[in-house]
């Protein structure tokens, strides 16, 4: 098994499946969405495969394949997985098959892109998952580079080419709305690429420069092994620049407030399964930058900058949940309690204590499971009433008592339940926070009473009440969940209910990562403190 080159098969298989998809007659619209679908059980089959593969006991990286790309410019076509990658690539090729499904018929109605609107919308997606896989395998600095920046262009298609009305293009301000966001989107992250571009090459150049190397490289494993061993010695103000181009790039991606800007237009404008893979996969890749090469290339500048980043994170989730509340658009709300989230991911991170990384990291994919359950839910509800204004409905649990009972639980773990998966992840953040930043870790916990008022609102006014005459009889009438959303909706309630009362197995594989992560920057956990002050 170690023979086949796992690592290279797990990214290649979508990017070949979106070529062969765009490659089908322009007539073969359902055998376009059949032919997406099964591509993407394919990842997770491969997926399953490097999953039990996996040895969280083992080396750190494993899995390892290594080539020469560009030896003259010190970079090579390296792949490797430790546990944190592992759980965000499950988490990817988990959730991507339940988008397809979710997305079904997202473009089956668009006249555009010359009649072949099924086929480019399934194959972006693809693209978009092989991209992000390679992203969170690749162990060489500039071949991450190269495809963080370049899954920006099908994202980029997806909202301003498919967002909107999902059953037409809309009128003439609907797709100004929509480019708008797109334009959006691709600024902001364009912008942050590139000061991480001016980041890379200035590392390229000290790694050049230094003694620790025979040449100039992008080799991620010998940088950070040099820099933990000492013989990587850079001037710090450089250190700092260089920690900056990186961490700024990856604060836009997560989003860390005040960069949040992009993130409520562009899920708004999106359709509902091309918003949770933004929010909930794509995004992801930048809280992974930040734990694996903020952090491991730069210990002395992530220490320095992390009470700023810390301040940064907790004014995202207060910001995020208040923000959240004052919504009349249930899209829009569900995007700001993103930005929440991410505040408690990007928290966890910078507190440097093993509590604090390991829940930021099951943070990542109980997010993922929970957004995107809560999204396509909202999305189900939306795209039978036709508006996404809180206004418009109410009364939903009786006339569809599944969708309103999938959203109330989807909601209750955003809102981090005890029971439900993120409330595991939430509650390991604060605690690695407590034995830090004690301060920062009671603001934080005061987002757990703001996220209770904006679902519990938000249900109460859409859910609860009186039936809108309009919802219960004429054209407009709901129905309940059909039998594709509920395949798309069970299985991630299913994994919200198991990790939520069983998430050793994921953190057996996540711990070790975290582990090795704070011994290579030297950052142990605080000592115990007692009434008397530290356990000696």
């Amino acid at each position: 098994m170690t023979s086949i080159p796992w690592l290279t098969v797990l990214w290649a298989i979508p990017m070949v499946g979106a070529a062969l998809v765009m490659l089908l007659p322009a007539a073969q619209r359902v055998l376009a969405k059949w032919v997406a679908l099964a591509v993407s059980l394919a990842v997770l089959a491969v997926t399953a495969v490097v999953a039990v593969g996996f040895d969280p006991g083992g080396e750190q990286y494993q899995f390892v394949e290594s080539h020469r790309w560009i030896p003259s410019f010190g970079t090579g076509y390296i792949l490797g997985v430790d546990g944190i990658a592992l759980a965000l690539v499950v988490l990817t090729a988990v959730l991507v098959p339940l988008l397809i499904v979710a997305g079904w018929n997202d473009a089956h109605d668009r006249l555009s892109w010359g009649g072949r609107s099924v086929h480019v919308y399934f194959a972006l997606t693809l693209a978009i998952e092989g991209m992000v896989l390679i992203s969170l395998v690749s162990l060489d600095i500039l071949l991450f580079y190269v495809f963080f920046e370049a899954m920006l262009i099908p994202m980029y298609f997806l909202i301003g080419g498919f967002g909107g009305n999902r059953t037409g293009e809309g009128n003439d301000e609907d797709r100004a709305k929509r480019s708008a966001a797109a334009v959006k989107f691709l600024l902001y992250n364009l912008f942050g690429g590139l000061i991480m571009l001016a980041a890379v090459v200035g590392l390229y150049v000290a790694t050049a420069g230094s003694d620790a190397f025979a040449a100039g490289t992008f080799d991620f494993r010998e940088i950070v092994a040099a820099v933990a061993s000492g013989e990587f010695v850079v001037n710090p103000m450089v250190m700092h620049l260089l920690f900056g181009g990186f961490m700024f790039a990856f604060a836009v991606k997560a989003p860390l407030w005040p960069l949040h800007r992009w993130l409520p237009d562009s899920a708004v404008e999106a359709t509902p399964a091309s918003a949770v893979l933004m929010m909930a996969i794509m995004d992801k890749v930048g809280t992974f930058g930040m734990i694996r090469y903020c952090l491991q290339l730069f210990p002395d500048s992530a220490i320095y900058f992390s009470p700023l980043i810390i301040t940064l994170a907790v004014v995202g989730i207060i910001y995020g949940a208040i923000v959240a509340i004052g919504q009349t658009d249930i899209m829009r709300l569900i995007a700001y309690t993103s930005i929440s989230h991410f505040g408690f991911i990007i928290l966890g991170i910078f507190v440097m204590t093993t509590q604090g990384q390991s829940g930021s990291t099951l943070y990542m994919v109980n997010h993922g499971i929970s957004t995107a359950a809560l999204f396509l839910i909202a999305g189900f509800l939306v795209s039978q009433r036709g508006s996404r204004l809180i206004n418009a409905y109410g009364g939903v649990q009786k006339v569809a008592p599944i969708l309103a009972g999938t959203f109330l639980v989807s909601g209750l773990a955003t809102l981090s339940l005890p029971g439900l998966a993120p409330f595991i992840s939430e509650f390991l953040v604060l605690i690695g926070t407590f034995t830090r930043y004690p301060m920062f870790g009671v603001l934080a916990a005061s987002a757990l009473v703001l996220s209770a008022i904006y679902i519990l609102w938000m249900y109460q006014r859409v859910m609860t009440g009186p039936v809108r005459p309009e919802l219960a009889e004429g054209d407009n009438k709901l129905h309940d969940l059909r039998p594709r959303e509920i395949a798309v909706v069970v299985p991630l309630i299913a994994l919200l209910l198991v990790l939520g009362v069983y998430p050793k197995p994921a953190l057996d594989v996540i711990n070790p990562a975290v582990t090795h992560t704070l011994t290579t920057i030297d950052v142990p956990d605080p000592a115990p403190r007692t009434a008397g002050g530290p356990v000696r």
